[in-house]
């Protein structure tokens, strides 16, 4: 029997909870999803509640330790992330918009892919400093809301740049590059480390302990070796899939430099200001 997908009926159980005229401003917004590995969680919990126009933007490919905490499956290895992460939304809603852009962020290609969006979720690999700074610029002076996030363990943690606020990430780690730079050179593992000791005392133990290990290892230029699990990649998608509805109801927010952090390890929610 062949069924026919409806949009209205698609969203049928959101009622009560997504009012309509929310329901009808999430179908119409632009998604960018700035990294799809930990942000294939966040677009397919995005399709789940209605949004149905997404710009996918990776250059990696699916690998085997991925499938712990990423939406991939098995079949997928060796595939584009975006590739594979626009068939994920497509099997949600067929009638989705998918625009599937297989490469890496640079300084050169971000802005012309956020003048695509209305909003960004960024979790691009901070080990390309560079590239992440451009991202977050470009959104800054397109005002388009902007949402970046950690998997923190049995948690996570998201930061909220709303359009026209004036502050970027670049703002944000502005003092951690400038120390990095005294002491021989921006790179991640520096600034990266830099904001993890501020910010410390509020992680979970646990979570700070792995974090120092694979800056320890990362210290050469290895890719990111960091240990990461399912609950924090689900936790990221419901945080932050809630904050983007939050933010289209017309609801105040926490705002940058204050990142909502929740950790199931210890039942808590917690809002860190990130300059400390």
């Amino acid at each position: 029997m062949s069924v026919q997908f409806n949009y209205d009926t698609f969203v049928t159980r959101n009622s009560g909870y997504v009012s309509p005229a929310t329901q009808a401003t999430m179908r119409k917004k632009t998604l960018l999803i700035a990294g799809c590995g930990i942000g294939s969680s966040v677009a397919v919990c995005a399709a789940r509640m209605g949004f149905e126009k997404f710009v996918l933007v990776d250059g990696d490919v699916v690998d085997a330790h991925n499938l712990n905490r990423q939406f991939y499956e098995f079949a997928d290895i060796g595939k584009s992330k975006v590739e594979g992460l626009k068939d994920k939304i497509l099997r949600i809603n067929p009638e989705a918009q998918v625009e599937a852009i297989q490469e890496y962020l640079t300084p050169t290609n971000t802005d012309a892919i956020v003048a695509k969006a209305d909003i960004v979720f960024d979790t691009v690999d901070f080990l390309d400093l560079e590239a992440i700074l451009s991202l977050h610029t470009s959104a800054k002076n397109r005002n388009v809301e902007l949402f970046t996030a950690l998997s923190i363990g049995f948690g996570a943690g998201v930061l909220y740049f709303p359009a026209g606020s004036g502050m970027s990430l670049a703002d944000v780690v502005a003092g951690d590059v400038a120390s990095a730079d005294a002491d021989g050179g921006a790179h991640y593992t520096n600034v990266f480390a830099s904001i993890i000791q501020r910010i410390g005392a509020h992680l979970d133990a646990q979570v700070v302990e792995q974090i120092a290990k694979a800056l320890t290892i990362m210290e050469d230029g290895k890719p990111c070796p960091a240990s990461q699990v399912a609950v924090g990649s689900f936790t990221i998608a419901a945080l932050a899939v809630t904050m983007m509805h939050d933010v289209l109801d017309g609801r105040s927010i926490p705002t940058a430099p204050h990142m909502v952090i929740h950790s199931f390890r210890n039942n808590v929610t917690k809002l860190v200001n990130l300059l400390g």
